[in-house]
């Protein structure tokens, strides 16, 4: 009992009166790394509709929709992303990038899914 009031219980008393170690996230800003990778974005007049993100992405979570040859969709499934990065490598025409943006919370997988690029011939419909 000696042992305990004269080495444990200052300690405990140290650590209860000072600050906090941690962040303040859910009571402050988030502060994240400079090299965070979130939330998949695209330049989309520079997207060409190659394909090579989506063939080169290990997670699938990217999805290329043909209507015919110059007519696509870029779908992202961010719910499948492993935020690795090999999209933004693989783009040519640099039309791909991860932001520093976090992805939000939802039940709803289908919510998730975003149209990055809505590609459809001049003069169609």
């Amino acid at each position: 009992m000696a042992r305990f009031r004269s080495t444990l219980l200052p300690e405990i008393l140290r650590t209860l009166l000072r600050a906090p170690e941690t962040v303040d996230y859910p009571f402050g800003p988030a502060e994240l790394q400079a090299g965070y990778r979130g939330r998949v974005a695209v330049h989309a007049e520079r997207c060409r509709g190659c394909s090579l993100c989506v063939r080169d992405c290990p997670a699938m979570a990217l999805e290329l929709e043909r209507d015919g040859k110059d007519s696509y969709r870029l779908i992202y499934h961010p719910d499948r992303c492993a935020y690795c990065g090999q999209c933004e490598l693989s783009c040519r025409f640099d039309c791909i990038y991860l932001t520093n943006e976090f992805v939000p919370g939802t039940a709803d997988r289908e919510s998730l899914v975003t149209v990055l690029v809505d590609r459809k011939p001049e003069g169609g419909t």
